[in-house]
């Protein structure tokens, strides 16, 4: 699978972050907005790209910088696959120079975090806005231009032991349109993770949605559903199997890796449906006790 690989920066003003407008020529459609991202030619470090975009496409010069993570994700379009390799970095700017766009830009602005509504922001941006200004808050306007988000969430008590699944979906308007979870026996914690997937699939084939990002805290799941490793425990490989016939059900498809505070929704469900299996089976035996 090809991969493509992209430096891209957030740069910071107070509690804003720079967005630029890309330059889509005459085609009449709404335009794109995206952090600002460049390629890294032969030769370059990535640092080196950054820096470079910054001063080619807006003018200016960067004054620090810092590496802050790299995230993958596999955008999926028809029959096509591409596999995306993000370097992510944090910049400070000259003060003594002013942003001046051109060449694929045409404009920028400063916005928050969550109050991007209506701009239309690539998948790319949107991804790298939630893993890394998402951290700690509630997470909003979920896929406002490219459809819905669905967290998923796997858990054993034991590893292997009781274990359980949980989903939370949210809209591309940032509205909760399901969640919930389920009891799923005994297993590993990665075997859990590959089911709550499956079921978090599942839910969004039944909901109708078509283009959806899967949002998960498993760095191994989320790296071999992007190619970037295989799938050889014996365990996995059926179910990862079932999930590649399932995801012909989409016409766009993206996963995710985020920290586990910031999939604390789908960690709960997974939790109460262990909780209610056990709340139940207690219940059961009390029962025929008492008879």
């Amino acid at each position: 699978m090809k991969q493509r690989i992209r430096v891209v920066g957030i740069v910071k003003q107070g509690e804003e972050f720079l967005l630029l407008k890309r330059n889509l020529g005459r085609m009449e459609q709404q335009p794109t907005w995206e952090l600002p991202t460049g390629k890294i030619q032969i030769g370059e470090q990535p640092e080196e790209a950054m820096s470079r975009m910054m001063y080619e496409d807006l003018g200016v010069e960067v004054a620090a910088m810092k590496l802050v993570d790299a995230t993958t994700f596999i955008a999926l379009t028809g029959a096509s696959r591409l596999s995306n390799l993000y370097i992510v970095y944090e910049m400070e700017l000259s003060s003594e120079m002013k942003l001046v766009p051109s060449g694929r830009y045409t404009n920028y602005r400063y916005v928050k975090y969550g109050e991007t509504a209506g701009l239309h922001l690539d998948d790319a941006s949107l991804s790298v806005l939630e893993i890394e200004l998402g951290r700690g808050k509630r997470k909003v306007r979920r896929g406002v231009a490219h459809g819905a988000t669905v967290y998923v969430d796997g858990g054993s008590r034991g590893n292997p032991g009781p274990s359980g699944l949980g989903y939370y979906i949210v809209g591309e308007d940032g509205k909760v349109l399901k969640q919930g979870g389920e009891f799923i026996g005994f297993a590993t914690s990665r075997v859990a993770e590959y089911y709550a997937l499956k079921e978090g699939i599942e839910q969004a084939i039944e909901l109708g949605l078509k283009s959806v990002r899967f949002v998960s805290d498993s760095l191994m799941m989320v790296n071999q559903m992007n190619g970037i490793y295989q799938v050889k425990n014996k365990d996995l490989a059926p179910i990862y199997n079932d999930i590649q016939k399932m995801l012909k059900e989409f016409n766009a498809v993206a996963f995710v890796h985020v920290k586990r505070e910031q999939n604390a929704e789908a960690d709960r469900e997974v939790n109460l449906a262990i909780d209610r299996h056990f709340d139940l089976e207690e219940g059961a035996t009390a029962g025929h006790m008492d008879a």
